[in-house]
């Protein structure tokens, strides 16, 4: 997605070529055809590890960029082809760990990532402190090397007016967009959500889940054994996230691992007041008022009473909203963010 948004924001300033490991180039539909983009494929085997290497230093050659740019540990071997090979300009951008990783560091991927992007002609970007703390303190990169790049968003495509959203009738909607994936935890957000509708039966209120993903089925039969699962909605994937926040009163995320993810940016420039586990950046993301709904992930209570008193108090959530939405415009629009990347790239 930021790919794509950077690829807008630069037009005819670069040509592309894309080397998706796994093969999957959906992101492509959000590119105009403007742009000179080229896919490749490169067939590999994942299993053979360091002799992929005259593979990919064959491929770069091949293809001779004047920037090279790594997502990621899955391209870690693409930087270690580049330290050891020709070298080129190199951006690597980490935006965070799978659930192997959620909890600690492995051992082994931390030397080879202090391996593979220790060269000077690396640039290490990251959106969250939390990942620029790790770079220098864990894998002992080189301070002039990391980068903190927040993620930026088109902040008017997600504008929504609080004060009208806040005045309609009906019942609250308490909600969440994410890819229903193990690391996102959603069953926890569902058995959560019974506790709190529990907690306030004359509101009636609802979960709203938009996103798909591998844990869908398992959540939906989880949802059905709730005792308010009629209340529980399965919105399924979506190309138009913006639809959707102004259905929403309250933005939820109980994620295990996050670094800062786009959809509390989103949320944030919506309007949204977040209630959230404090995983990644997202305590220092929200605005100051917002803040103290950001609670730790083992304290299932106090995420219920954060929950609770957003879904009783209507002023609260305006104001929590509108600091949110102004936050956003401020720090994390994507024409600062493509700012930010020019400087990298250039």
């Amino acid at each position: 997605m930021r790919f794509a948004q950077l690829v807008k924001a630069h037009g005819r300033r670069y040509r592309h070529t894309v080397i998706a490991l796994d093969g999957v180039t959906h992101m492509a539909s959000r590119i105009t055809s403007d742009v000179t983009i080229e896919y490749r494929s490169v067939l590999f085997d994942k299993r053979k590890g360091l002799a992929n290497l005259p593979l990919f230093r064959a491929t770069l050659s091949a293809i001779a960029p004047d920037t090279l740019i790594t997502y990621n540990w899955g391209a870690i071997e693409w930087a270690l082809a580049n330290r050891f090979g020709k070298r080129r300009r190199h951006v690597h951008i980490e935006d965070g760990f799978g659930p192997e990783e959620a909890d600690r560091q492995l051992l082994r991927r931390i030397w080879v990532r202090r391996l593979a992007l220790s060269g000077r002609h690396t640039t290490i970007a990251l959106p969250s402190r939390v990942l620029q703390k790790l770079a220098l303190e864990t894998w002992r990169l080189p301070a002039s090397h990391v980068r903190y790049v927040p993620n930026g968003i088109d902040c008017e495509r997600f504008w929504v007016d609080v004060a009208s959203r806040s005045a309609r009738s009906g019942p609250l909607v308490f909600g969440t967009l994410a890819t229903l994936r193990k690391e996102k935890n959603l069953a926890r957000l569902i058995t959560l959500f019974d506790a709190i509708a529990a907690r306030v039966p004359q509101n009636s209120p609802r979960l709203l889940i938009v996103g798909d993903g591998p844990e869908r089925a398992a959540l939906e039969s989880l949802a059905r054994r709730t005792s308010y699962s009629e209340q529980i909605q399965f919105a399924g994937g979506t190309q138009k996230p913006e639809e959707w926040y102004p259905q929403m009163d309250i933005f939820a995320l109980t994620s295990d691992t996050e670094q800062m993810p786009f959809s509390v940016l989103e949320a944030m420039a919506a309007g949204l007041p977040v209630v959230s586990t404090a995983v990644g950046d997202v305590a220092s993301l929200v605005s100051a008022p917002n803040a103290p709904m950001i609670v730790n992930p083992a304290d299932d209570d106090a995420y219920c009473r954060a929950a609770t008193t957003l879904l009783g108090d209507r002023a609260l959530r305006v104001e929590l909203g509108l600091a949110n939405q102004r936050k956003a415009h401020q720090e994390f629009d994507e024409k600062l963010m493509a700012t930010r990347y020019s400087e990298l790239f250039g």
